[in-house]
């Protein structure tokens, strides 16, 4: 079953975020992405823009069903990025 590892949202007003030629395999559950924090580690699909922040909208990779155990195998990193946030 594994349901938890999937949500679809399509009454949202901006679904789909992403242009997608399979809107119902669009994992809306990572909506604001967790790998954000991990800047250029993040392994996604993104661009720096001129202000210096990550522009994600070409990033496909937590809207893809499959790809839920590979975000949550990274929590740890994100957690040691927060650990060196709290420290200094």
């Amino acid at each position: 079953m594994e349901n938890y590892k999937f949500y679809s949202h399509k009454e949202c007003e901006f679904f789909p975020c992403h242009p997608t030629n399979d809107p119902d395999n669009f994992n809306c559950l990572f909506c604001y992405c967790p790998l954000y924090a991990l800047g250029e580690n993040c392994g996604g699909n993104f661009k720096y823009n001129e202000s210096g922040f990550k522009d994600c909208s070409r990033c496909m990779f937590p809207h893809v069903r499959e790809n839920y155990e590979k975000i949550i195998g990274r929590y740890s990193d994100i957690i040691e990025i927060a650990k060196r946030t709290t420290e200094d």
